[in-house]
């Protein structure tokens, strides 16, 4: 199955909309309105995993994933803006609108949450370990953070005071997302048991995200997160693909 064949032409156009609408956000963080934008292209982009969980969890099981990931998402980056650890010194600008307690955001699990199930998704094998199925999808997370991170630094979403290597983010950034990037996998994991083919749609938020994250690197001029980007871009088309042929989903 030939990979433009086997994916929506939808997604590509959707994709193609948040990649446009990086250049907007890259160059019109200040102008009015600009907060509406960004909680509505978020909630636009989580969408399409969300209710492809709750289709292949059901109601229940799927929306006390959502909302457990939700919990920990916020736990975490909360003791780590606090306590600096495990990712380093760094706190949220203003960019992503109003924080939780002053300290996290509103928006980040609605941002958070689509990535984990995206990369969860994409790493489903049939049988093997389930220790190996966490770990593949722990990986694959923190590489989506090599893209979205300096993106994020570019936009003001969130501030390293102390700058670092890699586009203005420290390489201790990447070593939190390993171990924080583990338990939420493994959650999500134990949480759905994921003993069928999940359905295709739970990659579609993550592509979304990447195309908007791939076309901030691209605007800001940041070479490696674009060329990453567009590596994970095309390996989770694949994968989409692939759970689409094991299982026949519509979505």
């Amino acid at each position: 199955m030939r990979l433009l064949d086997a994916t929506p032409k939808l997604l590509f156009l959707v994709s193609g909309f948040f990649f446009v609408a990086s250049y907007f956000a890259s160059r019109f963080l200040d102008v009015p309105g600009a907060s509406f934008g960004s909680y509505f292209s978020t909630v636009a982009i989580a969408a399409p995993s969300f209710v492809a969980l709750i289709l292949y969890f059901g109601v229940g099981k799927g929306v006390r994933a959502i909302f457990l990931l939700g919990v920990f998402g916020y736990a975490i980056e909360a003791f780590g803006v606090v306590t600096r650890l495990p990712y380093g010194e760094f706190f949220y600008g203003d960019a992503l609108g109003g924080k939780f307690l002053g300290i996290v955001p509103y928006l980040l699990p609605v941002s958070y949450v689509p990535l984990v199930i995206g990369a969860v998704a994409a790493s489903w094998r049939p049988g093997g370990s389930r220790l190996f199925f966490v770990l593949r999808s722990a990986a694959l997370l923190t590489l989506i953070d090599g893209v979205l991170d300096p993106g994020a630094v570019a936009l003001g979403f969130w501030v390293w005071p102390d700058g670092g290597i890699y586009y203005g983010v420290p390489v201790s950034n990447y070593f939190g997302w390993v171990l924080t990037s583990i338990p939420a996998a493994a959650l999500l994991v134990w949480l759905g048991g994921w003993r069928s083919a999940p359905r295709p749609g739970l990659v579609d938020s993550a592509v979304i995200g990447l195309a908007f994250w791939i076309g901030v690197s691209v605007f800001a001029g940041m070479a490696v997160p674009a060329l990453l980007g567009v590596a994970i871009f095309v390996y989770l088309l694949h994968r989409r693909s692939v759970l689409r042929r094991d299982k026949l989903w519509r979505i």
